[in-house]
């Protein structure tokens, strides 16, 4: 699977990320998640932010107000819309990582943001409640279901501020995937045998 290039959309609590890790081990490439927006904010001179503060930035979707000015303190270059400049930033940076090499790409509206490009394929993981809660418990230091919803109300809202459409949509992915009966490990398997048909068929 040369030059292919995988996205991940993933519901809170479905797995998601764990899946993201075991499918680029098994096709042996890279996985790029948080390192996007470090590199993004880097670009932007705003590098010295925390993860926490990198995280708010990510969430907010208007305009930033003059309340948020201090950031001009870590060195930015950025304009008092910095939350869209990051954006925009991350967008650069996912095009030139996948002009890298194969990659799996976790979030980041990777899958609107590489729509025009060849040889990528899209999926939206997903999970009924009940497993989603069992794993807010076991898996998110005991997050309520209630908070794994209100998380993914800010990426629904995140993503379709930026993209116009919304987030979990089919419409935007190759393939959704319920991880509630089935392990990671098959869902990886799913993904792979779905993109290696596909480029079999030239389709």
């Amino acid at each position: 699977m040369s030059n292919t290039v995988i996205t991940i959309s993933r519901q809170y609590g479905s797995g998601g990320r764990e899946l993201s890790e075991i499918l680029a081990k098994k096709l042996g490439v890279k996985l790029y998640d948080r390192q996007i927006i470090h590199m993004a904010a880097a670009m932007l001179g705003i590098g010295d932010l925390t993860d926490e503060s990198l995280r708010e930035l990510e969430n907010k979707v208007l305009p930033l107000s003059s309340a948020f000015m201090p950031f001009y303190s870590f060195g930015s270059h950025a304009g008092p819309n910095v939350n869209t400049e990051l954006f925009l930033a991350e967008s650069k940076v996912i095009h030139q990582l996948v002009n890298d090499g194969p990659c799996v790409i976790l979030g980041r509206c990777a899958d609107y943001i590489l729509r025009d490009k060849e040889n990528v394929y899209s999926f939206y993981i997903c999970a009924n409640d009940k497993y989603r809660e069992i794993r807010g418990k076991e898996i998110y230091e005991g997050k309520t279901l209630y908070e794994l919803n209100e998380e993914d109300g800010k990426r629904g809202q995140y993503y379709q501020y930026y993209t116009g459409n919304k987030w979990g949509d089919p419409q935007n992915y190759n393939l959704i995937i319920n991880t509630s009966d089935i392990s990671l490990d098959e869902a990886a398997d799913i993904i792979i045998n779905y993109v290696e048909m596909r480029q079999k068929n030239n389709i």
